[in-house]
């Protein structure tokens, strides 16, 4: 059923609606429009969230260089290490094992650098390629052509001689006034004419000189330092197959004094003949 416009029901309905009940109704209305378009402006004006910064990890190539900072046998300027007061260091050859004891105080930079090589490795195969009955054992050049290389010239200077070349010594060889690289020996008698030429012991086998005076002996001084130096070991194992090598040389733990040893070896029961050369490095 339909009312007509004009029905007297809806007259009836628009006649009661004063003018100040209008203006009320239209004045909320339009409050309720400021409402709304006042909070769609704060939500438009509301910065997002901002996201937490990623974790930055150390790359690949960073741990690849720190890495690459440690000592390296190609880089005879990275062993930078003060050797302790006193220290042993143990000997494992084809021979048997030996053990030395040095006093950095006898000679400074030969303890320091003996105290660097051994740490590295760097004896590890190492022959006895000189080795002089009633004189010296010598030792020091590495197996590996390119390691002796590098350390030909890695050269340190001397020490004052404070110590005698007596029986059990341990002493850098030299080529000269500040010479000094890797080559060591070990005296096999109380040599002290070498005091007076700059050989300056910085230590002493304390065990297993009986090892060290058994070192093969058969080929005296017949290998060619400057082929070991740049053929190494393929030259040594192709000509002298009976010499004596290092297996490995390493750090022995420190002991409290009241427990270490003292330092020292026995001297020879008689004096062997002098010989006519002496300890050096080509």
């Amino acid at each position: 059923m339909q009312i007509p416009a004009d029905s007297p029901f809806l007259l009836s309905c628009r006649s009661k609606l004063s003018p100040t009940l209008r203006i009320i109704i239209l004045m909320k209305a339009i409050a309720t429009v400021l409402v709304l378009s006042a909070s769609l402006l704060v939500q438009a004006q509301t910065p997002a969230p901002k996201s937490a910064p990623a974790k930055s990890t150390p790359s690949k190539t960073s741990a690849t260089h720190a890495a690459g900072a440690r000592p390296s046998l190609l880089n005879p300027a990275s062993f930078t290490a003060k050797a302790p007061a006193v220290f042993k260091a143990k000997f494992s050859t084809t021979a048997g094992d030996f053990v030395v004891e040095v006093h950095r105080d006898w000679a400074p930079l030969g303890a320091d650098r003996f105290y660097n090589l051994v740490r590295s490795g760097y004896f590890t195969n190492a022959a006895f390629f000189r080795v002089v009955s009633g004189f010296v054992v010598q030792f020091g050049l590495n197996a590996n052509p390119a390691v002796n290389k590098v350390w030909s010239t890695a050269r340190i200077q001397d020490d004052p001689v404070l110590q005698s070349n007596k029986r059990g010594s341990l002493v850098f060889a030299t080529a000269g006034p500040n010479t000094r690289t890797t080559q060591l020996f070990i005296n096999y008698a109380d040599n002290t004419r070498l005091d007076h030429m700059g050989f300056a012991p910085f230590g002493t086998v304390v065990e297993g000189m009986d090892v060290v005076s058994k070192i093969y002996p058969g080929y005296r001084e017949t290998p060619s330092q400057d082929l070991i130096t740049s053929q190494g070991d393929a030259y040594l194992k192709a000509n002298f197959p009976d010499m004596d090598k290092i297996k490995l040389a390493r750090i022995l733990p420190a002991v409290s004094p009241a427990t270490h040893a003292p330092a020292g070896a026995k001297p020879a029961a008689k004096p062997s003949p002098k010989p006519a050369a002496k300890p050096t490095q080509r």
